[in-house]
């Protein structure tokens, strides 16, 4: 799941991107308005925690721009004001969930993983394919019943080629789904991850490299054709 986080107060949204990050989420975070603009052109986010007051261009309208755009981000709307009157407001602009500050970080942790399943095809919380189980909810894997120690960038990748289903998944659609800014389309970090994750899998080997797709879990015999 990749989150962007709309919030000029920088305390906050380190916080809370730092939580989201431990979670195995991919964060990118804007402090205004504009940047929050162009973030959004240029990448997919599954849910977008926006802060209402914003400097440059406010929440309001930030809001309004996703929903005129036809975008399938997620909104949660935080703002300092509890009237109810601002929470039917913010659902009127489109919003799909509304926080009021200060907020309990567990509460919001518990929204966007809600939302984020919105914006997504539904599947089962716990996904398997050749052998592999993967709990997405309490974020436990294992294969063949042997716990796999993974990190939150193994894990991430591992769940984004489970949700495939045994299609490929490229490598550019890895580094959007896993990575936050700051990484290039010709970075290692994806054959490091890759390679390390294999290597906790054991053998035999179920991800398999897919020449000019990316790639993707092969199926088990159990897992039917």
């Amino acid at each position: 799941m990749r989150v962007l986080v709309v919030e000029d107060d920088a305390f906050l949204a380190r916080m809370i991107a730092d939580g989201l990050r431990r979670e195995h989420l991919a964060v990118d975070v804007a402090p205004d308005g504009l940047q929050a603009m162009d973030k959004l052109t240029f990448a997919a986010y599954d849910v977008m925690i926006l802060d209402r007051d914003l400097p440059g261009l406010h929440g309001d309208e930030v809001c309004r721009r996703v929903i005129a755009q036809g975008l399938l981000t997620r909104i949660l709307m935080l703002t300092a004001s509890t009237a109810l009157h601002e929470k039917v407001a913010g659902f009127g602009l489109g919003a799909d969930d509304y926080l009021s500050k200060p907020f309990a970080y567990e509460e919001l942790l518990a929204r966007v993983l809600a939302l984020g399943r919105r914006a997504r095809p539904a599947l089962p919380p716990v996904l398997q394919r050749a052998g592999i189980r993967l709990d997405t909810t309490a974020r436990h894997a294992t294969r063949t019943g042997r716990p796999l120690q993974l990190t939150p960038k193994e894990f991430a990748v591992l769940e984004t080629l489970m949700r495939a289903e045994g299609a490929a998944v490229s490598r550019e659609d890895l580094i959007e789904e896993v990575w936050q800014e700051g990484i290039g389309y010709d970075s290692a970090a994806v054959r490091v991850t890759l390679s390390r994750l294999r290597t906790k899998l054991g053998d035999p080997p179920v991800i398999e490299t897919v020449p000019g797709a990316g790639y993707r879990i092969t199926a088990a015999p159990q897992d039917g054709p």
